[in-house]
């Protein structure tokens, strides 16, 4: 079976533009970026996937030792990168699927015509000189938590996650998003996430790369965006005025505006 079956890939918009293609955090499947990615059809190839153990995903393809690291799932969406032979792609990920797209972005420079990176982190853990949000017990907390009772850890940390208290149909939805997931497989994905630490990747992201960070994010704080934007050679920050960790939800006009304003910058420059 090919990248493009497997990972349930569809693809709408304008078959000769330049593509842009959108990859999911953490819980959640494609279905994420309806607000985000139908405003780019006009003027774009859009692709979408769903991360394995995602969505329509092949969930039989599962290997427990390919997903056991995050670059398991890089491998795949640079798969799908080279099944549809995308060129002058923009890859636009959410959480951890921004390190994902950069892992895709090294290993293939040439098809690589910049990034978006929503909500990033290369790090969850506090280091020295380094500040991820979280203190190692705490990861360690939220780990064996989720391994415990994965269906009680999403009821309590998807509504903390997307923020916006005043919207709960917001937390509701990724809720039910994370509770679709196989327990099992969201405990390694989370495992294998949370526990990573890619801050070597960023220097050798040689693309034009948008950072977008939320003012009040839970997981990823502010000094996360700012220290990504600063590693990347290309790095540029925008700051949404947007509560949570989702603003491909939450705040979906504010971030297709920045996206698209990017987007705009590279064909630009290219023209």
């Amino acid at each position: 079976m090919s990248a493009v079956s497997r990972h349930a890939v569809s693809v709408t918009g304008r078959p000769e533009a330049p593509p842009m293609l959108f990859v999911h955090g953490f819980g959640c499947d494609q279905h994420m970026w309806r607000h985000v990615a139908p405003a780019f059809e006009e003027t774009r190839r859009v692709v979408l996937m769903d991360l394995m153990g995602a969505g329509a995903s092949d969930l039989s393809a599962y290997d427990e030792q390919r997903y056991g690291t995050l670059e398991g799932y890089a491998d795949d969406i640079t798969q799908v990168v080279r099944d549809l032979d995308l060129r002058d792609v923009v890859l636009v990920g959410h959480s951890v699927a921004a390190m994902l797209v950069a892992m895709t972005a090294v290993a293939e420079p040439e098809r690589v015509a910049g990034l978006v990176m929503v909500a990033p982190s290369p790090r969850y853990v506090d280091a020295p000189g380094y500040t991820g949000g979280f203190a190692e017990e705490d990861i360690d907390e939220l780990l064996d938590s989720l391994a415990s009772n994965y269906l009680g850890w999403s009821s309590a940390m998807a509504p903390a996650i997307m923020g916006n208290a005043d919207r709960p149909e917001l937390g509701a939805e990724l809720t039910e998003s994370f509770c679709r997931m196989d327990p099992e497989v969201a405990r390694r994905f989370a495992d294998a996430t949370f526990r990573s630490d890619h801050r070597d990747l960023l220097p050798q992201v040689d693309v034009p790369t948008l950072v977008l960070q939320c003012t009040d994010d839970v997981i990823a704080p502010v000094a996360v965006g700012e220290y990504v934007a600063q590693h990347l050679p290309q790095g540029s920050l925008v700051m949404l005025e947007a509560t949570g960790h989702c603003p491909n939800l939450s705040a979906p006009d504010a971030t297709g505006r920045a996206i698209a304003d990017f987007v705009g910058d590279l064909d630009a420059v290219t023209a």
